[in-house]
């Protein structure tokens, strides 16, 4: 990238803060197992292996194991979130009340370690009003650094106006929402199943991405123009999609398609409500390419360093991080800052 070389330097002794880290309370898991007990599905299968296995619900449940990992690589803070598809896998009242258990036992963790961990509140958008209820509980009450969504929630998105009392409450409790990718719904699911594309490997950031363009073709950002989301693995592909975005909506309009396709004027291109509503994080990405492209982008101000343990390993989002030659001030904000800012975390 370019920079002046008498200020930049790698990112040794930098401050760590780690935005995209997963958790679980054992209550969730259980019921998740439960669950795969009368639901047999590609995803319950999927999710099913990995839960029952009592090491990898360690490293979801043990706060005492992920202390001791952070010390070997330190890193300085995670910032927890229940992990995908967290409780929008469940009913509403089941979904809702399962959201209030996570949140008041990551509110008891942060109490015990302050200064190691920050947390994300789980919601139901099953139940909408519930959900926002839930929010101004976690930010008021429980004192918590934003909130987390994992996608869609039975196949449906945030575009839906329904939703959209959600959405309120999070701006009116200045709350970062992290929007985190799941599998994709039933209804585009089958051609993912094979390959192991349904998870990580292709299907979470095909299902992330359809959803952050519906909200924003669907005008959720003119109606909430303060919004704030974040993505993880550098924006779910999106940076390299927006002039082709731009382009095809601006062709569409051009065409008259507006009403025949459904589509919405909105006050702005698609791409601008990316670049001011939008940050992205590092979580799985430790490659340099797409991360400099995302920098020069977006500005150093909306790229966080995140690791996504236990699904990635923290020597290698650390080992990248150390490697990056920036300007000292763009370090800072990646490294810890941004986070801090976005997520009211005390330096």
């Amino acid at each position: 990238m370019n920079q002046n070389p008498t200020d930049a330097g790698a990112a040794h002794g930098m401050r760590l803060i780690a935005t995209e880290e997963a958790f679980a309370p054992q209550e969730y898991l259980d019921e998740y197992i439960k669950m795969t007990k009368t639901i047999d599905t590609p995803v319950t299968r999927y999710l099913g292996m990995y839960y029952q296995k009592p090491e990898f619900a360690q490293q979801l449940t043990d706060m005492d194991y992920r202390l001791a990992m952070m010390d070997r690589h330190d890193v300085a803070m995670h910032l927890l979130s229940i992990t995908g598809p967290g409780v929008q896998a469940f009913d509403a009242d089941l979904g809702s009340d399962l959201a209030m258990l996570t949140n008041d036992k990551l509110a008891a963790i942060i109490k015990q370690h302050p200064t190691r961990f920050a947390g994300l509140a789980a919601v139901a958008p099953q139940s909408p009003e519930r959900a926002a209820r839930e929010i101004k509980r976690a930010m008021t009450e429980l004192k918590l650094n934003g909130i987390i969504i994992n996608s869609h929630t039975h196949g449906e998105f945030l575009d839906d106006p329904k939703f959209w009392p959600i959405l309120a409450a999070a701006v009116e409790h200045d709350a970062t929402i992290y929007l985190h990718p799941s599998f994709p719904p039933d209804s585009m699911l089958e051609p993912y199943s094979k390959y192991g594309m349904m998870a990580a490997l292709w299907g979470f950031q095909a299902e992330c991405s359809l959803h952050v363009i519906r909200m924003i073709l669907g005008g959720v950002f003119d109606q909430f123009p303060t919004l704030r989301i974040v993505l993880g693995h550098l924006g779910e592909g999106i940076p390299y999609w927006l002039s082709r975005l731009d382009n095809r909506y601006q062709n569409i309009l051009k065409r008259g398609g507006l009403a025949s396709l459904g589509m919405k004027q909105l006050e702005r291109l698609p791409s601008d409500y990316f670049k001011t509503n939008f940050h992205v994080t590092t979580a799985g990405m430790n490659s340099a390419a797409p991360f400099e492209y995302c920098v020069k982008l977006l500005g150093a101000e909306r790229v966080l360093f995140a690791i996504d343990y236990p699904y990635e390993q923290t020597e290698d989002a650390t080992g990248f991080a150390r490697s990056l030659q920036l300007p000292h001030d763009q370090l800072s904000k990646i490294c810890h800052g941004n986070a801090e800012r976005l997520f009211n975390i005390r330096a």
